[in-house]
Parts: structure tokens; C-alpha cells; sequence
């Protein structure tokens, strides 16, 4: 009788079911001498569980914190990155002194490639304030619906 409870027990311990109560009566059958033998490869399990109770953590925390480490890290971070800024401007400043930064000796092709990025400027300030009408309405529609 008491076999069937604890195959019951058993089953409801796989689905997840049972409670601290049932899992202590578990426990403490499969931790006695007289396991019935077809529940006996269960034995091994709860035996477990009853000796992690009994394990202590002994070994010892060092306590000392690795900021060393970390200062020496960003240290070695900024380094690098003003290296890599440095060569960067020295390879790059050649380039720019040799380059055409948009003056013309003709004053027709200054006054169509102004008229160009004018037209350029135009249209994306246009975008632009097409959509702050579209806040505007929002705004409209919001003090509707809200009444304040």
C-alpha cells in the first residue's frame, strides 16, 4: 500500500506537482532501508539531493579587487586610439592640401554650381517643413481629442 503512495508520489514528482511536504516524504523513504525493489533506481536521486545538504564550500575567496588591471586597460585604449588618430590626421593631411575645395575662375560656372547646391538646400528644407506641418496637425488634433 504504502508502494503505490510513493509510486503515485513518484510520478507526481516528475510532472512537477508535488509539494515540499511529498518531496520530504520522498525523501525520506528512498533515504530508508526499505525501498521496495522495483523503486530502487530512484534511490540514487533523492540519496543525492540529501547529500548536497551535507557539502560545505570551503575553499577561500581572495578578496583583492583587479582594478590594476582595468586602469591599465583604459590606459592601454587610449593609446592606441590616439595613435591610430595621429596617423590618420599625418597620412591624411597631404591629400588635403591638394585638393580643388570648390573655387572657380569663371564666374558663369561659380554662379550655375551655386545655383545647383541652392536647388539641393531648397529641397531638402522643404522636406523639412512639410514635416513640421504634419506636427502642427498633429498638434491641432491632439488639443481636440484632449481637451486640456
Amino acid at each position: 500500500m504504502e508502494s503505490d503512495r510513493i509510486e503515485i508520489l513518484v510520478e507526481k514528482y516528475f510532472q512537477g506537482e508535488t509539494s515540499i511536504a511529498e518531496e520530504n516524504e520522498l525523501k525520506n523513504y528512498f533515504s530508508s532501508s526499505d525501498v521496495a525493489q522495483h523503486l530502487e533506481q530512484y534511490q540514487p536521486l533523492f540519496g543525492y539531493f540529501s547529500q548536497a545538504k551535507k557539502q560545505e564550500f570551503k575553499q577561500e575567496i581572495p578578496l583583492q579587487s583587479k582594478k590594476r588591471n582595468v586602469a591599465w586597460l583604459s590606459i592601454a585604449a587610449s593609446v592606441v586610439v590616439l595613435l591610430g588618430i595621429g596617423t590618420f590626421t599625418y597620412f591624411n593631411n597631404n591629400n588635403v592640401e591638394n585638393q580643388d575645395l570648390g573655387s572657380y575662375d569663371d564666374p558663369e560656372v561659380a554662379f550655375v554650381e551655386t545655383q545647383k547646391a541652392l536647388a539641393l538646400l531648397s529641397e531638402n528644407v522643404n522636406v523639412g517643413i512639410e514635416s513640421v506641418h504634419i506636427i502642427n496637425e498633429y498638434e491641432v488634433a491632439r488639443d481636440r481629442v484632449f481637451k486640456y
